[in-house]
């Protein structure tokens, strides 16, 4: 059976779909507007419908049967009344010739009225209808006439609304995404840049968009080198050189986090760290000493994995020293955490006299420290402004101290003091 079609029939689909309201759940808004034409039209059957394509569906039904969800285009009467823009009335169907032969009109259950007025959208489309319909023939007044038309009206500015809640529900979900893509960008940055910086330098960076240097009285730096690394480098592969030295390095960053030291910066196979900076602590002198010493352990063992296999190893050569020097953060583009001073001079100079395997320290570091470890006099050697510095291999810790025989590995007798003396140190901050 072939039924009408608007001269727009594909931008009205269009518009259909735009709505969004096709198979949607039941609305009270939409029943209550279907059941109101009912009773003000007196009529048994009413409902409010939507047509796309060659659908034809019911948004709210009154009189009908809960399982009819809708029917073919075909043989609906709406399909008609969608193809003008005004009010559609068959007083009797029977002798109407445009529904007459409709099987809801020949067959149950034998409709003889009814009146429908399209859902025009404000640029023009009908796209449904709010149709009222009696198993008898019947007339409406003009009054019932114009009401359903202001229903109709009714239903399109309810259909405005919705489709601009719907709109609305999209931006805030939109923004929302956003939003969540910001924050987790921001994550990342902040992740990154605590990675580059100590937290509470990163943290200033972000809050004042600069780093004031800042001098510190005291502070304990630490530097380490490969010994024979550029007859390595001439020797072993670009890739399982790089590879390799990641693999100290990796682990160099843990034994630091873990010892409470920060790590400045890798120069090549030099490797430089500082204690007490930027967080105060008066045993940072101390936690360098036990980096130190873990650093070793971690050469050892992978010294072991290595020779087992025949394959070559890094010997390792650590100088500390503690004294003044300043840090802070230098460059626009690419932020770098830096110390300056003579402490990082001199910490230099301790491991450029240092031997593989051996950790070389100042005579400073030696007086902070002498409670806890056991040393090896090596006499002095000259600076750079021509005084002498004494210097020391750190050996061990004492045993009292020390969790294992060779004396590398804290005891908890040594953690807790430590410890306790870093809660007294915040303490006194906050104090101060």
């Amino acid at each position: 059976m072939a039924y009408p079609v608007p001269e727009n029939e594909t931008e009205r689909n269009e518009v259909v779909r735009s709505y969004r309201i096709m198979d949607t759940q039941p609305e009270l808004a939409f029943d209550e507007i279907g059941e109101l034409a009912a009773q003000i039209c007196g009529c048994p059957v009413s409902y409010v419908s939507f047509i796309e394509e060659d659908r034809f569906w019911f948004k709210s039904k009154y009189g009908i049967d809960e399982s009819m969800h809708g029917c073919p285009r075909e043989i609906a009467f709406c399909s008609v009344t969608v193809c003008g823009a005004d009010l559609v009335i068959a007083p009797d169907l029977v002798e109407d010739e445009r529904f007459r032969d409709f099987p809801f009109v020949v067959n149950e259950p034998h409709f003889r009225f009814y009146c429908a007025m399209p859902l025009v959208t404000p640029e023009g489309f009908s796209i449904g209808t709010v149709c009222v319909m009696d198993f008898e023939p019947r007339v409406l007044s003009v009054e019932q006439q114009e009401s359903l038309r202001r229903l109709a009206h009714q239903l399109v500015g309810l259909l405005e609304h919705r489709r601009r809640m719907i709109e609305l529900d999209e931006a805030m979900a939109e923004l929302d995404r956003a939003h969540r893509a910001l924050a987790d960008e921001k994550a990342r940055s902040d992740d990154l840049l605590h990675r580059i910086l100590p937290e509470s330098v990163a943290d200033e960076l972000k809050r004042n968009g600069r780093v004031a240097p800042r001098f510190f009285q005291s502070a304990t730096v630490l530097l380490c080198d490969v010994k024979g690394f550029t007859t390595f480098t001439r020797q072993a592969e670009p890739a399982s050189l790089i590879d390799l030295l990641d693999r100290y390095f990796a682990a160099f960053d843990d034994a630091i986090a873990e010892n409470g030291l920060e790590k400045v910066k890798t120069i090549g196979d030099a490797y430089l760290a500082v204690g007490g900076v930027p967080r105060l602590d008066r045993n940072h002198a101390v936690r360098a000493c036990l980096t130190g010493l873990a650093l070793l352990r971690i050469c050892e063992g992978i010294r072991k994995e290595r020779q087992k296999l025949r394959l070559p190893h890094f010997e390792l050569r650590i100088g500390i020293h503690s004294g003044p020097l300043i840090a802070g953060v230098v460059g626009r583009r690419r932020f770098t955490y830096d110390i300056w001073g003579d402490a990082v001079n001199t910490a230099a100079t301790m491991e450029a006299a240092g031997e593989a395997g051996r950790i070389n320290v100042s005579e400073t570091v030696h007086h902070h420290v002498e409670a806890y470890f056991e040393f090896t006099g090596r006499g002095s050697i000259t600076g750079k402004d021509g005084s002498a510095m004494a210097m020391y291999f750190l050996d061990r810790l004492k045993p009292e101290f020390a969790a294992d025989p060779d004396g590398s590995t804290p005891n908890a007798r040594l953690v807790d003091r430590l410890r306790l003396d870093v809660a007294a140190s915040s303490l006194q901050g906050q104090v101060s």
